[in-house]
């Protein structure tokens, strides 16, 4: 059985993806960068990463924690903020609650603290399937907020970031938050504290152009689309035929602006030795 196609696919993005956790339910699933038919227990077991052509299929904020924290160590934090329709966008209201069914999340993004390979570490993790991770009023105060903690609790920050960008139902409202997680951010440097960032698929808008570039570390997962504007967007306005991988991890890495691409499976072994390399910083073992 293929995936459906989602209602909002984004410039750039396969077209047949849907949420990797209804996979248990269905015999196979198809991959939608090779097309092969995966055993959906298989994709499970393999971290939701196509076992043919190394494709990293979204995966929802909750299964990201679970693959990335110590066992029961994850507390969350600010887990009741959420947006509100401050502007009185026409079917933004619905848009949430919608979003909200499909996600199991106020918001689209979790925070809290939670240990990782034994270093204690604050963490955000963006949601996909809320609005595309998309950052309105309540991401940027729970971002900003976890920052700030951290800054207080002298922890290192680890964030993934997934996200089409500003939320446009909250106008400049959502893209005030591109400053006002900058300046946590560099008031969390400022004291000496280290920040790791992983990019997945996509990140773009106003989260690339923020928050996710202004790490210490910045990965990305394989083939992600990173970048500002949608390469389609770019090419139209440029006149010029894009190189095909333009903005994927690839390309991006060649370019100086990822310092490396770590596959799923071996993130969380990654993540830890990048910690417990910057103990210094902040970080305790």
């Amino acid at each position: 059985m293929i995936f459906k196609k989602p209602k909002n696919a984004l410039e750039g993005q396969p077209k047949t993806e849907r949420n990797p956790n209804d996979a248990a339910e269905e015999t196979f699933a198809a991959c939608p960068k090779c097309g092969k038919q995966v055993n959906g227990n298989d994709l499970g077991a393999n971290l939701n990463v196509c076992p043919y052509c190394r494709y990293h299929f979204r995966i929802n904020a909750r299964r990201r924690i679970e693959l990335i924290c110590d066992g029961g160590s994850f507390t969350e934090t600010d887990a009741g903020l959420a947006s509100d329709n401050i502007l009185n966008f026409p079917g933004y209201t619905k848009k949430m609650a919608n979003a909200r069914g499909d996600s199991n999340e106020t918001e689209a993004v979790v925070c809290g603290t939670c240990a990782i390979g034994g270093v204690q570490a604050a963490l955000f993790v963006m949601e996909p399937y809320f609005m595309m991770g998309s950052m309105g009023a309540a991401v940027g105060e729970k971002i900003t907020r976890l920052f700030e903690r951290a800054a207080d609790e002298r922890l290192p920050v680890v964030g993934f970031a997934v996200s089409g960008g500003a939320r446009m139902q909250e106008g400049a409202v959502s893209l005030m938050q591109m400053a006002k997680i900058s300046g946590a951010v560099k008031r969390f440097s400022n004291g000496g504290n280290f920040y790791l960032a992983v990019l997945t698929d996509p990140t773009t808008g106003g989260v690339t152009a923020s928050f996710a570039m202004q790490a210490d570390i910045i990965v990305a997962e394989p083939f992600a689309l990173i970048g500002f504007a949608g390469p389609r967007v770019i090419e139209q306005t440029m006149r010029k035929k894009l190189p095909d991988n333009f903005q994927r991890a690839e390309f991006v890495l060649e370019k100086g602006f990822l310092d490396d691409i770590v596959d799923r499976r071996k993130q969380k072994s990654y993540i830890a030795f990048m910690l417990r390399m910057h103990a210094d910083r902040g970080a305790s073992a």
